[in-house]
């Protein structure tokens, strides 16, 4: 195998987890990594709710994480997928209720409402807001 022109490997592992400071532009890269590995897994319809919580768990990284740097993780599990956003700041995360006119604060309302479970796990080290999505079955999905 060219690992320098091969890019979609016939066997792809069942994670990927990568270190990035990330930007502006930055849920865009890894949306379309996400849709690679999805799409090898054979989990394609579920790319839309997954492009759209990672990109709002990156934006919260973006908007609300000093020096911006995160790590990501993407799972192949038995029931479907999970992803995780790590980052080094402590602390609880809290779904904000915006207002009719407010710009900001509906991020993790989205996440709760495309994805099947998300939730966040503190550490000594920072917190890690995860989100799952059923491959079948799950409530919303064709």
């Amino acid at each position: 195998m060219n690992h320098a022109t091969d890019l979609y490997p016939p066997v792809l592992a069942t994670s990927y987890r990568m270190g990035f400071t990330v930007g502006e532009h930055s849920a865009g890269h890894m949306r379309r990594i996400l849709r690679v590995y999805l799409t090898r897994w054979a989990l394609g319809h579920l790319a839309d709710p997954a492009t759209l919580a990672l990109t709002e768990l990156v934006a919260n990284v973006v908007r609300h994480v000093p020096g911006r740097r995160c790590s990501v993780l993407i799972l192949r599990e038995p029931h479907g997928l999970r992803v995780e956003v790590a980052d080094s700041v402590p602390g609880a995360v809290f779904a904000k209720l915006a207002g009719p006119l407010e710009e900001s604060g509906r991020g993790l309302a989205l996440v709760e409402a495309v994805t099947d479970r998300w939730g966040v796990d503190g550490t000594a080290a920072g917190k890690t807001v995860w989100f799952e999505c059923d491959a079948e079955g799950a409530p919303g999905r064709a």
